[in-house]
């Protein structure tokens, strides 16, 4: 079982940027194609982004497509997104996940272990 801990969240203004960080513990974290996740009260887990295990294909919500993006050093086990112009409707927990799959769907169900979250707050 993989852990994983995001860090990076905070409170930011319209137009701002933020750049998350996932953790991994393991030696397997190449193995897995890994996906940032968000939700935000009262809805269930949106997808955002998901990158394949060597990086090479990768997959966004199109609401974000543009001003995120997603990357990972395999040699840091490490998962990363970077985000850019960030708006109020970008509020929400943010969390990220492994999938076993090489091309997994992108939804709460192909994807295995979690972490805990990281809140992401944009003010108008």
């Amino acid at each position: 079982q993989v852990q994983l801990v995001e860090s990076g969240g905070g409170l930011v203004q319209a137009g701002g940027s933020l750049r998350l960080s996932c953790a991994a513990s393991g030696r397997t974290f190449s193995s897995y194609t890994m996906g940032w996740f968000r939700r935000t009260p009262g809805k269930e887990r949106e997808f955002v982004a998901t990158i394949s295990r060597s990086g090479d294909s990768i997959g966004y919500l199109n609401s974000v497509k543009g001003r995120f993006t997603i990357s990972r050093d395999n040699a840091r086990n490490t998962v990363y997104l970077q985000m850019r112009n960030l708006k109020p409707e970008d509020t929400a927990v943010y969390y990220c996940a492994t999938s076993p799959k090489l091309y997994p769907k992108h939804e709460e169900a192909d994807f295995g272990s979690w972490g805990q979250g990281t809140q992401v707050t944009v003010s108008s």
